[in-house]
């Protein structure tokens, strides 16, 4: 604040001085009486060099679009990545930078954020920026729920759209740079970028865990968290949850019942299900009719015979339908009567030969995959969590299984951390190491000490 005076006290100096320059030259007028044509003895008033020199928003000599990656408050300056080279860059501003938004209406300091694209034009030599414009080359999708991120093709899903990740794409959250393995698939995300590229990937709302606790009558039930999240009940489970309030359905052979939840960000919520009714187990009889009749049926990943009616507890069941030549379904049905039927028509897959080639060597991989593992080799001592459910102590190991996967790694007294880890269908092992955990009470300190800094940037 006290640059920022400073620079306005000679910014108006200078304004007093030529103004003064200004008053006496119309002074020198000829003397009264004097004949114009008479040359004046008197000698013109010379101009004063000050030494300063104005700018505004039209005094620029580069141009540029690139990312704001960081902010300046006490400094006043704003540092950019450019998107060409991928270099950093630091300008600093004043009372004559203008800054918008991308419509052209003004806009404060305060309003810009770590990740915004935007036009900038800045006096090179002097490391000034002279104006900022949010860019209206920008495209941005905000609170995304639902997105595919694949780090090893280096491609964003969002919709029906695909977007390239570039070496510029920054990912933040909390206003703080983070890797792209520290996203998870429960978070809800800002996407902006230009053109195809996505540039910026913001966590708008983070997650947390949830933690069954006296769970022994439902382990191999299933337990809902919301309206999109479904998953069986296994021993030891830490769920990563996207944070918010949530109604929470226990289900397990006819018994269970609704919890209520609030999952903080970064922080593990317990949720006590002690509870809950445990009825005796009561069964239906479930007629599935199944179109193509060839298709195979499978009931909580075990294979069922579909040409009589299937006694299941009631409760909830993952269902698989699938045939060759077919989209395979896979849903959820629930039973809570003594009979019921469920119709299934699969659609036909509009496939080549090569593609059902493809198809038939992935399955082969995927049963194949089950003799390699997936190792966990550091931090050591940590729990290990695979997409929720409790794997063991690092170091360890598990299955390996193609695809997206969580890993969760907690720790008592230190920070509990999720990473989304690709895994790959080539047949070999692959091992992961990852940073070591932050003790807890670092973490309070730190934001402790954020709070604090917050406080007095307000006041200064």
């Amino acid at each position: 604040m006290a640059r920022k005076n400073t620079q306005r006290k000679k910014y108006v100096f200078t304004i007093i001085l030529e103004l003064a320059a200004m008053a006496l030259v119309s002074c020198a007028h000829p003397a009264q009486g004097q004949d114009p044509g008479q040359e004046d003895a008197t000698p013109s008033p010379q101009r004063i060099e000050t030494g300063f020199e104005l700018t505004g928003p039209d005094s620029f000599d580069s141009a540029d679009t690139a990312i704001l990656v960081d902010q300046d408050t006490q400094e006043n300056t704003l540092t950019f990545l450019n998107l060409d080279l991928g270099k950093r860059y630091t300008l600093s501003l004043d009372g004559t930078t203008r800054l918008d938004d991308k419509y052209g209406d003004a806009i404060s300091f305060d309003q810009l954020e770590k990740g915004d694209i935007v036009d900038i034009r800045f006096l090179k030599s002097k490391k000034h920026l002279t104006s900022l414009k949010l860019s209206d080359r920008a495209w941005i999708y905000e609170g995304a729920s639902r997105y595919e991120i694949n780090t090893v093709r280096g491609e964003v899903s969002i919709g029906s759209e695909t977007y390239k990740l570039t070496s510029n794409t920054q990912f933040l959250s909390e206003g703080r740079n983070i890797e792209s393995m520290d996203l998870n698939p429960s978070d809800v995300l800002t996407f902006a970028g230009i053109d195809s590229q996505v540039l910026t990937i913001r966590v708008d709302k983070g997650h947390g865990y949830l933690r069954l606790e006296n769970d022994e009558n439902f382990v191999g039930g299933w337990i809902e968290i919301g309206q999109a999240q479904v998953q069986r009940i296994t021993e030891d489970m830490l769920i990563p949850v996207p944070e918010g309030s949530y109604q929470v359905y226990i289900s397990h052979r006819g018994g269970g019942g609704v919890k209520n939840v609030e999952i903080r960000r970064n922080e593990e919520t317990l949720l006590d299900i002690g509870d809950l009714e445990v009825p005796e187990p009561q069964s239906g009889m479930v007629l599935f009719s199944l179109t193509p009749s060839s298709a195979e049926l499978y009931i909580d990943g075990e294979p069922v015979d579909p040409s009589g009616p299937v006694t299941l507890e009631y409760g909830l069941h993952q269902m698989i339908v699938r045939a060759a030549g077919y989209q395979s379904v896979t849903q959820y049905i629930r039973v809570g009567q003594e009979s019921a039927a469920v119709d299934v028509e699969l659609d036909a897959n509009e496939t080549t030969e090569t593609d059902t080639e493809s198809s038939e060597e992935s399955s082969q991989t995927e049963v194949t995959d089950n003799y390699y593992k997936v190792y966990i080799d550091a931090p050591e001592g940590a729990e290990v969590y695979l997409d929720g459910n409790y794997m063991g102590i690092s170091p360890c190991s598990f299955a390996k299984t193609e695809g997206t996967h969580v890993v969760t790694l907690r720790k008592t007294g230190y920070t509990t951390r999720s990473y989304t880890i690709q895994v790959d269908g080539e047949q070999k092992d692959i091992s992961f190491s990852f940073a070591e955990l932050v003790s807890s009470a670092v973490s309070e300190d730190s934001s402790v000490t954020d709070m604090w800094n917050e406080i007095l940037d307000s006041i200064n």
